[in-house]
């Protein structure tokens, strides 16, 4: 029971931690809010009354404990473009996020465990080498290449597919694809080089000599084994695109949490910004918490060591 609760407490410690970061970097950027709100020809005295309203004329200590205190209390402000409340506008995004970080993931998990299966279960042959070359040519592309090449040649020259926007599973695939082949590049070398090591080991020797059938073994004994570090990176990358992927995003229209992060940068949208970064940590916070809920029910030595 203690460990659970101490993983909540190092989670929110992380979390206000992650808030204070981003407060304290945003508070010493040149950007002004007063501005953002009021213009570039406004006067000096417009200026003052709207930092006066916005609270900024009170001292960083005082301005960072009332941000904390809204965080808590589920006032993360306004958006100085909108004027709408920021929590709010990052939940109607957070769909569209869900969607493409699932379509990613589902992309990386599939294509990246069969290409790791291949190469695991034989490694040295023809489909293995295939595998590699694929793996290392998937991972060393640039996202936002990837995505304008496919733009271009799906898209644009082709025509098969929408060249950007939302609404539909076909404007769902090329962003999925271009989110995706990083993660399975990654999925694939970690599956492959865990089967390897796993394969070598006393208990599938000692299940081949008993007769099981080598779907039994790699089943039963050598995937749940080796897929233990794929649950943590798989883990870590829901966080990640959760918290929005703004290059993809942005590049094919997504509307989804990366690309308000765009929108609020070009707009010098501070409040915005925070929250979108806050959102971002976390979703990466819930996700490590579930990981390791996770790897505990997976692994029956860490049950072991959770109850003693």
């Amino acid at each position: 029971m203690k460990r659970p609760v101490g993983r909540l407490l190092g989670a929110l410690g992380v979390w206000l931690g992650v808030a204070t970061l981003t407060f304290l970097l945003l508070r010493v950027l040149p950007a002004d809010p007063a501005r953002t709100i009021a213009g570039a020809q406004a006067d000096p005295e417009t200026l003052a009354r709207i930092r006066q309203g916005l609270g900024l004329d009170a001292p960083l200590p005082l301005q960072l404990v009332r941000y904390l205190g809204g965080l808590l209390r589920g006032d993360w402000g306004d958006s100085l473009v909108t004027g709408r409340p920021v929590l709010a506008q990052l939940m109607e995004r957070f769909p569209a996020t869900l969607t493409l970080g699932g379509a990613a993931l589902t992309v990386s998990l599939t294509c990246g465990s069969l290409l790791g299966l291949t190469g695991g279960l034989r490694p040295g042959r023809l489909g293995d080498r295939v595998g590699l070359v694929l793996a290392a040519g998937a991972v060393s592309v640039p996202t936002f290449w990837l995505g304008m090449m496919l733009l271009y040649v799906v898209s644009y020259r082709l025509g098969w597919l929408p060249l950007g926007g939302s609404g539909s599973w076909q404007h769902l695939v090329l962003p999925a694809i271009t989110l995706g082949t990083g993660g399975m590049a990654y999925y694939a070398r970690l599956l492959r080089t865990q089967l390897i090591e796993v394969m070598r080991q006393e208990y599938i020797r000692t299940g081949k000599a008993k007769g099981l059938s080598p779907a039994e073994i790699v089943v039963r004994h050598a995937l749940p084994n080796a897929s233990l570090p794929l649950v943590t990176a798989l883990g870590t990358d829901l966080g990640h695109l959760l918290g929005g992927a703004m290059v993809t995003e942005t590049l094919f229209g997504w509307p989804g949490l990366g690309q308000g992060a765009f929108e609020a940068i070009a707009c010098l949208d501070a409040p915005m910004l925070m929250g979108t970064v806050l959102f971002g940590a976390t979703a990466i916070v819930v996700a490590t918490l579930l990981t390791d809920a996770a790897l505990t029910w997976l692994d029956p030595r860490l049950r072991r060591s959770e109850n003693s």
